[in-house]
Order: C-alpha cells, then structure tokens, then sequence
C-alpha cells in the first residue's frame, strides 16, 4: 500500500528512564501541533528540544539518565558509541539475473553475520552502553532475536540479564539464550504474553527493561545499520526492509530521510504497519505465519510510527511461500543461510510484489540467519 505524503517531518522523541522505573516520554512535531491546536511553522521546530510533555505520571524524585532525538547525529553518535562492540557487516553485490531478476543491480547487506545471528545485537549494545543498569540487570521480552541479542551484550557487559520468549520462538535461539547466560522464561503462545510477563518481572526485581522496538536507544542502534550500508554502497535508489514491530525500518527511514526509496515488507499473516497506516495510528494486527518468531509482535511500536509515516515509500504484503522461496535462492545463488524474518524482504522481489525500474540499485536486507535450517549432527559426512 502507497502511504500518503507526509505533512511534517517526524521528529522522535525525548526519552525519561527515572531510577524507580521505565517511563518514556515522547513529544514529537506531530504531537505538539495536536497538542496546541494549531499548525507547526517552521519557526516553531525549534522548540522540539524544549521541556519534553509527559505521557506518564511523575515521581516526586525523578533521576534523568538519558535523552535524545532519533535523527542522523543521535545515529551517528550512538555508531561510535556501539563500534568496538559490533561487527561491520558486508555487502554482497549481485547482478539481478543471478536470481532472474533482470536489469537490476542488488546489493545484499548480510545482517545475519552480526553477533548473535541478527541486527538486534545493535540496540541491544545501544541500550546497555547508552543507559545506567542497575543492579537487577536488564530485562527483555522477545520473539527470539532481540532476546539472543540481549543476552549477548548483557554477557559480553557482564550485566544480569533475564529474558521472557513465547513458545514460537525457534530452537536455535533459545539454545543460544541459554548459551549467552541469560536467565530463559518460555511463557505465553505470542510476543504480547511473553512482553506482559516481563513488565511483571521489571517491576517486581527492579531490572531495566529493553523494549523490542519501542524504546529510543533500540531505534538509535538499529538505524546504524541504514548509516553503514550507506557507507558501504553509497548509491542505492531503494532499499527493502523486513517489519516487524518497527524498530529496524523506523531507524534506517530515520537516517536516510527520504533519501532513498525505503520499502517495508510484511509477511501477510502478520500486516503489523500495514494495518497500522490504515489506520492511522498502532493497532493490534494478525500474528502469525512462518516467521512468526521475529515478525509478528502484534503491532508496530508508537515511536517508529511518525517515521514509517514521513520516510516509508510503501509496505508489501508477502506469502508464507514466497519466504520460503527467497530462503532456497539465497543458498542455492550466494549459499547463505537466511531465517524467514531474514529473508522476508528478499520475497517481495522475487515474487514481483515490489517491481524496480530498469538499471535500479536495490539494497536488501538480510537482517537474520538463526534458523533450524542446518544441522551438521545429522549430516553423516563433511
């Protein structure tokens, strides 16, 4: 679906963490104008760093760890803040008609190369590095890989960490939760029960929780991978996305501003953003399908949205089929290994949902690989 023009640009957000708790606040341009009643001049932007408005009630002793705006110097700043901890992952170019796509250029960035399978690893490290950890630890709610993602920098931190999964989550990432040291609480048949149960566990422990997707350092660490691949392929007419709950297409639309061409892809058991731009604002979606486990968190978070709104070109609805198909052509062309939330973006070319113009560079990101697809134990000979 084609998303309408966008009024004003979105900026995001002022964000509290207080000392007793998680409290976020969020103003916006699209905010402040709602609130005053009265159209945003551009005489007027300069007041979004002002004294943020709070969405929450306020604790007569408040301890102001952390704030900041999602925009190309917050992602820049938060990059050299992350760098010693994450990989700088490569790019693949192809030609198109290596998987008969004729006439276009593809560059693959393989996020799945990242430390714990995922670019999660890069909001979790922005979350633990960018704010204070109190001595509970952190705590993460996850279809999978933000959870390995968690663990993994809590582990290389050295910080307590605890993370609550849905029984969809795969088996390969569980396994690697356990690995990293993270305490494993399997609850619940989706992201939302496994999201409750954590926000049980922070308020009772004191722990800090890490947001999926809807937190602004999650937002800030995943656009890094939009200011790397920028780097590495500087000119890119478009770039395809996988969505799930919003936080890796919300910060790369948040780095190239408009920019380039940023395409949302959806698996269509799970239209989290589809369904949200309808209606104008979060709601509640279907959550399901193949790769239900990493894109199906029942709805896209309220930071992102604004972005998506503003720098989103469109978002494309795929079948449980066309993944599976992109997984097969990424071994059978570059032998990568890709899960179906990694490969999602890929279906939407492949199955001719998203159409390029001729002589087109397309950036598609491979954003995971922690998949049950490879068993060497079963193999019997190497």
């Amino acid at each position: 679906m084609m998303l309408p023009p966008a009024v004003e640009e979105a900026q995001v957000l002022s964000h509290l963490v207080l000392h007793n708790g998680n409290c976020n606040v969020v103003t916006s341009v699209r905010a402040r104008a709602a609130e005053s009643g009265a159209r945003l001049h551009e005489q007027g932007r300069s007041r979004l760093h002002q004294k943020p408005i709070y969405h929450c009630r306020m604790p007569s002793e408040l301890s102001v760890i952390h704030r900041t705006v999602v925009d190309r110097d917050g992602i820049a700043s938060t990059y050299e803040t992350i760098r010693p901890h994450i990989r700088r992952t490569p790019v693949v170019e192809v030609d198109g008609s290596d998987f008969g796509l004729d006439g276009i250029h593809l560059v693959h960035k393989l996020e799945l190369l990242q430390h714990s399978g995922s670019f999660k690893a890069r909001g979790a490290f922005a979350n633990l590095l960018m704010r204070d950890i109190p001595a509970a630890g952190v705590v993460a709610a996850s279809g999978g890989n933000h959870g390995t993602a968690v663990a993994f920098a809590a582990m290389k931190l050295k910080k307590p960490a605890r993370i609550f999964v849905p029984e969809v989550a795969s088996p390969t990432k569980l396994e690697r939760i356990r690995e990293y040291g993270a305490d494993l609480v399997v609850t619940g048949k989706r992201y939302a029960n496994a999201l409750a149960a954590s926000e049980v566990w922070a308020a009772q422990s004191g722990a800090l929780a890490i947001h999926a997707y809807d937190q602004v350092e999650t937002l800030l660490g995943q656009a890094t991978v939009g200011l790397e691949f920028e780097d590495q392929s500087p000119h890119l007419d478009s770039l395809i996305v996988a969505v799930g709950g919003g936080g890796l297409i919300g910060g790369i639309a948040a780095w190239y501003s408009s920019r380039i061409k940023i395409v949302g892809v959806e698996p269509e058991a799970a239209p989290t953003l589809t369904r949200a731009l309808e209606a104008g604002r979060p709601v509640d979606a279907e959550a399901g399908g193949i790769a239900a486990d990493s894109l199906a968190p029942k709805r896209v978070g309220k930071l992102m949205f604004p972005i998506a709104q503003a720098h989103v070109k469109s978002v494309l609805l795929v079948s449980d089929e066309s993944i599976r198909e992109a997984q097969k052509a990424f071994w059978k062309v570059l032998r990568v290994v890709a899960e179906p939330g990694g490969a999602a973006a890929f279906a939407a070319l492949l199955s001719r949902r998203y159409q390029p113009q001729a002589g087109e560079r397309v950036g598609v990101l491979v954003c995971g690989g922690n998949s049950t697809a490879v068993d060497f134990g079963k193999t019997s000979s190497m």
